[in-house]
């Protein structure tokens, strides 16, 4: 029983002297410093990205099918058609 006493007693002396430490507003600190420092960089999230890759994705297969249609439709008209 008394270790038990001896290992809570140590923790709460560890916690308190945590919390009375300057850690706290360190950690708090680079925080702020590195989320200003990830904003200024312009950084997106990963899954954002990913959505916006897709996206791109599609609407470059869009346009090279546009593309075919319209010589398709050109070669039939005799090229007549204007671009």
């Amino acid at each position: 029983m008394n270790e038990k006493r001896f290992f809570d007693d140590l923790s709460e002396r560890i916690n308190e002297a945590l919390r009375n430490s300057p850690a706290q507003d360190i950690e708090k600190n680079l925080r702020a410093l590195l989320a200003s420092w990830f904003d200024r960089m312009d950084l997106v999230m990963r899954e954002d990205f990913e959505v916006q890759k897709k996206l791109l994705e599609v609407a470059l297969a869009r346009v090279a099918a546009l593309e075919a249609r319209l010589e398709e439709l050109e070669r039939r008209s005799g090229g007549n058609a204007a671009r």
